[in-house]
């Protein structure tokens, strides 16, 4: 069985704003060099279970990224996640707002890299660069928002 991959950080928000800001500015965050257009016009989730996530481009193009399996602001949320591949080689990643002291504690789970055979393990492996990369973009936009929150700091 391959290990699923955890990624782990602190973010100086609460759990509320981690949530929101991890599920409807995404934009404000994911780098384009981890885009399918390269040039995302928006990038959205849709709330609740069934919802998609989709980047769509500046010219208009849709590109769906995977669908939200469950949706529990502020606490928790766990997507089929598919980008740069096939529906059929989504994995799943749950992702939980840990409240910290005042902060949020992050812990990003990706599961499901059995049913990708051989190609599992060196995914996994790739992917937790990419994670650790795009978890460094996320925390400082979270922290900026919420330091530009009225009545904040």
């Amino acid at each position: 069985m391959t290990e699923p991959l955890v990624v782990e950080f602190a973010v100086a928000a609460p759990p509320a704003h981690a949530f929101e800001v991890w599920t409807n500015r995404v934009a404000t965050w994911w780098p384009d060099s981890h885009t399918l257009s390269g040039d995302p016009a928006s990038i959205t989730f849709e709330p609740g279970p069934g919802g998609r996530i989709v980047e769509v481009a500046a010219d208009g193009a849709r590109h769906e990224w995977g669908e939200v399996l469950e949706w529990d602001p502020p606490r928790r949320l766990r997507f089929l996640w598919h980008l740069f591949f096939d529906r059929e080689e989504a994995t799943e990643v749950e992702v939980r707002f840990l409240d910290d002291r005042g902060g949020t504690l992050v812990r990003l789970e990706q599961t499901g890299w059995d049913r990708l055979g051989t190609a599992g393990p060196p995914r996994r492996d790739r992917t937790r660069g990419a994670w650790t990369s795009i978890m460094a973009h996320y925390a400082a936009a979270t922290a900026a928002g919420w330091a530009a929150e009225p009545g904040v700091g």
